[in-house]
């Protein structure tokens, strides 16, 4: 197994190496580990390559920003990273907005706390729900994003379902090669 590879440790006790939104958060995934990265070795592709990482078991945070009526609407889509969030039709339907996309960096670190290449759903507000693809929930163990860029989050996928307005959304993800 690859976790056996790193140096990963309880994350609840080394929480200044987390964003501090995602430090208050860790309680509610009690089995979450955490290990130290270089900061230049952030960007998924990038990390799992020089760790020999299988990067269907890393996932992405993608944070969505869509409109009806004036009003902003919001979600964070989790997929694995051999996956990418169907934006243009399932969540724009499951949003109920004409048009969404990527929300804007500025935005992203604005709302989430965290540094962007590291943004986790992990500490993100309430308000914005939590959506995963079912692929993600039967991950034993997933590389995430910490909240930081000089560490990574590793936690058992269904774990995820325990934050604020999490659930599962069928066919969020389509494979990359699709």
């Amino acid at each position: 197994m690859w976790l056996d590879r790193l140096d990963a440790r309880p994350a609840a006790e080394h929480l200044d190496w987390l964003a501090q939104p995602v430090a208050a958060a860790i309680p509610l995934i009690p089995e979450a580990l955490v290990f130290t990265i270089d900061p230049a070795d952030a960007d998924t592709a990038t990390l799992t390559t020089k760790l020999d990482l299988p990067l269907q078991d890393s996932g992405n945070a993608v944070l969505i920003t869509g409109f009806r009526a004036g009003e902003a609407r919001h979600c964070c889509c989790m997929t694995a990273a051999d996956r990418r969030v169907d934006v243009n039709h399932v969540v724009k339907r499951a949003l109920d907005v004409r048009k969404c996309s990527f929300a804007a960096m500025d935005e992203a670190v604005a709302v989430s706390g965290m540094e962007y290449g590291g943004i986790t759903p992990i500490g993100l507000p309430p308000e914005w729900p939590v959506w995963l693809d079912p692929y993600v929930a039967d991950i034993e163990w997933l590389l995430i994003g910490s909240g930081v860029r000089t560490s990574k989050l590793v936690v058992p996928g269904a774990a995820l379902l325990r934050l604020p307005g999490a659930r599962l959304v069928a066919d969020l993800t389509v494979a990359v090669d699709a």
